[in-house]
């Protein structure tokens, strides 16, 4: 996929995890839905050939769609520890 495609294809998956997952992050707005599908597209991808042993190529198909939603949920959950702590710190 070019890089115009993985933008489509984060800002989907950063969408729906974001739908799915609600909390504070639901109004970052579509830069944040983008990064976080991307980069949770690669977390998914990368837990998906933890658990398998099989590479996961990624395309527009339903299957890639829900490894990058669930990368995005995690990847969402992990963010939320984060800034949950730094918050308790302050």
């Amino acid at each position: 996929m070019g890089i115009f495609s993985w933008i489509i294809f984060g800002a989907l998956a950063g969408w729906v995890a974001n739908l799915i997952a609600g909390g504070p992050d639901r109004r970052r707005g579509c830069l944040y839905s983008v990064l976080v599908g991307v980069v949770g597209a690669a977390l998914g991808g990368f837990v998906y050939r933890l658990a398998t042993g099989q590479s996961r190529s990624f395309e527009f198909d339903f299957p890639s769609f829900g490894v990058a939603v669930l990368g995005a949920i995690l990847l969402l959950a992990v963010l939320r520890l984060v800034s949950g702590r730094s918050r308790d710190r302050s």
